[in-house]
């Protein structure tokens, strides 16, 4: 069964050679996906610029503005991690019109999938980790101002905790997040989402697995979502230089999986995102992300 993807040119954007952040993996993994028939062209949507009201639903005006017209203080443009271009301006603006339009695709048809997104550390004032734009925090924003939804459940499931997005819903009852990931790694300081499960070190497919069927059935009953925002980081992989984590290959598919058909069977709907990802084999990183693609397409989607 065909379903949708999100893509736009502008999801690659120009960064220095060996950066830590590969932007050449978001073309490589729409390619991966169209060569091994997952979707089809007419399963590729192309999103729109979101409007400054948008952006504005979560960030401050003054940040969304020093950071679109590259005037931020040093200290808040280098707590990014990302050299300041206008390309790249775009590009994050772009990914944040992506994560919008996949949400309202899942609305649709029952599931979408972003190929960029998850930029969890992103907080109302500054950005860090990658992070500019919290893609998922102004989706959600979007739809509830619109009336589209009235509950969502956000499942992170990157080795990062979503700090950013754990602080903008802090207050709001209306959005639910749910964060599983590496206790030993960044942020430092971590935030309190809805629900937080820290894992140790190293923790193998086995044992990540468990707890996650142990705790996403009854979430999903507690929470009664409109829609699920899932944010499947692919950094908890055992060869991710950033993660910490144990994950294989198959033990990655087997959570794709998990997640997907947990949701779709009981009725939920699911948006996708790509999350974090950070192997130096370009080839392996672009083939990990597909997982969850693949996973999508075997249930039925």
């Amino acid at each position: 069964m065909d379903f949708s993807i999100v893509y736009h040119e502008d999801y690659v954007a120009p960064l220095p050679d060996n950066h830590r952040f590969p932007m050449a993996k978001f073309a490589l993994l729409r390619d991966l996906l169209l060569k091994d028939g997952i979707v089809k062209p007419k399963d590729i949507y192309t999103p729109e610029l979101p409007s400054p009201e948008d952006i504005g639903l979560v960030h401050n005006s003054d940040y969304i503005k020093g950071y679109c017209e590259g005037t931020l203080e040093y200290r808040v443009q280098r707590r990014i991690g990302l050299p300041w271009s206008e390309a790249l301006a775009r590009r994050t603006c772009i990914a944040v019109g992506g994560t919008i339009l996949t949400a309202q695709l899942a609305l649709q048809q029952g599931c979408a999938c972003n190929t960029a997104g998850g930029t969890h550390h992103a907080f109302p004032n500054y950005g860090s980790g990658f992070c500019i734009f919290n893609d998922i925090a102004i989706a959600c924003k979007v739809l509830l101002e619109k009336g589209l939804v009235k509950k969502i459940l956000i499942v992170d499931l990157d080795v990062h905790q979503g700090d950013g997005t754990a602080y903008i819903f802090q207050d709001d009852s209306r959005v639910f997040t749910f964060s599983m990931h590496c206790e030993a790694n960044f942020p430092g300081k971590k935030q309190q989402s809805d629900f937080d499960i820290p894992l140790p070190v190293g923790m193998d497919d086995d044992g990540y697995l468990q707890i996650l069927a142990k705790h996403l059935p009854d979430l999903l009953s507690q929470v009664k979502p409109d829609l699920v925002f899932y944010d499947a980081g692919i950094d908890t992989h055992v060869g991710d230089r950033l993660g910490k984590l144990s994950l294989t290959d198959w033990g990655i598919y087997r959570r794709e999986r998990m997640v997907l058909s947990t949701c779709l069977a009981a009725g939920y709907p699911v948006a996708t995102v790509i999350g974090g990802g950070y192997s130096k084999n370009m080839s392996s990183l672009v083939y990990l992300h597909s997982l969850l693609y693949r996973a999508a397409k075997e249930v039925n989607c």
